[in-house]
């Protein structure tokens, strides 16, 4: 779905109506994530956000992958392959699957780290496991209680914030805020702005850290693309934070075009993009996880240029630390219970 408008403007006579059904849901979910999840035996630490649609959370995976590995770790990314076909427990394999089979996140993050995609989070844990996992890296699942969360980091676009504040549907939070701080441990802000300030805040007078990061465009992609003007498309949560990204990085932005997160390209949409690019003679540009949607389709135009972003920490010794303090804890505690 696309988000709608309304969720980010401060008063809106649909969310005051939507606003019971928000109510109703929130009490739900914050009854579920009060439930205690399995132990996975191993340290989990998910990466999740407070509401509906992309803030970052696949590049602080990623992110955490290195550091994890630098750490000695072996991690394996638990992910619930949302817009495939697959329910799992499947081990990702990009020579064999598609996004249709097991979402586009997975398939993008494979390359660098393995993924068990499954629906059913404990069976995802054992084929995780089965694969030497020393810690399991949870993409998304922040509200799912099926699973004891050692670590949990939330991930926040500062420029956007959490909109109006309200619960689905009546905004975008999954659950009522004060329910998701009381689970948080650390609050990753991503850019410059200042749209998550009280969230920081309130935070800090629980002592939970906050991470200030940014992404970086990778120096392949901007050698690409550097002196032509470009077509940029998305079907990403945020996309016109991928458009604000290319400028930002000095890129010729002469069209763009929306489409809802996850959004499958029909053969005629991918037409047609083609077509108008060709037309205007403009490069065509789009994100790494739309361009995992397109892979293996008959159709694709020539010349789609993947711009590649990384995720960095502006105090990377603070996170390591973080991190390292958290998996020692996790561990400690499994060894005191025995």
């Amino acid at each position: 779905m696309r988000e709608p408008a309304f969720w980010y403007r401060p008063r809106s006579p649909k969310s005051h109506l939507l606003s019971p059904l928000g109510a109703l849901y929130g009490a739900i979910t914050a009854r579920r994530m009060a439930r205690k999840g399995f132990d996975a035996g191993i340290p989990v630490i998910c990466v999740g956000n407070y509401h509906v649609g992309g803030a970052g959370k696949t590049p602080t995976v990623l992110a955490l992958t290195k550091l994890l590995r630098e750490l000695g770790e072996t991690p394996v990314v638990l992910s619930r392959g949302y817009g495939g076909r697959l329910k799992g427990p499947v081990m990702v394999d990009r020579e064999r699957h598609t996004a249709a089979d097991i979402g586009d996140e997975p398939l993008m993050m494979v390359r660098d780290v393995p993924v068990a995609v499954a629906r059913d989070r404990l069976e995802g844990v054992a084929l995780a496991k089965s694969q030497g996992a020393t810690v399991i890296l949870m993409d998304d699942g922040f509200q799912n209680p099926r699973l004891l969360k050692d670590t949990s980091l939330i991930v926040i676009d500062s420029e956007r914030g959490l909109g109006n504040g309200k619960v689905f549907p009546a905004g975008p939070l999954r659950a009522p805020l004060r329910a998701q701080l009381a689970r948080t441990d650390a609050l990753v802000l991503i850019g410059d702005g200042h749209a998550a300030d009280d969230v920081a805040a309130e935070l800090a007078k629980r002592n939970k850290p906050q991470l200030r990061a940014r992404l970086k465009p990778d120096a392949a992609s901007l050698a690409q693309l550097f002196g032509k003007p470009v077509f940029a498309f998305a079907g990403i949560g945020d996309p016109e934070r991928f458009f604000r990204t290319l400028c930002t990085s000095g890129i010729q932005v002469a069209r763009t075009r929306a489409f809802a997160d996850h959004h499958m390209f029909s053969d005629n949409e991918i037409a047609a993009l083609g077509a108008e690019a060709s037309r205007e003679q403009l490069t065509l540009v789009t994100t790494e996880k739309d361009l995992a949607r397109l892979r293996g389709r008959a159709g694709i135009p020539d010349g789609i240029v993947p711009f590649a972003v990384q995720l960095e920490f502006d105090e990377p010794a603070r996170l390591r630390q973080l991190i390292s303090d958290h998996l020692y804890k996790a561990r400690e505690r499994r060894f005191s219970a025995r």
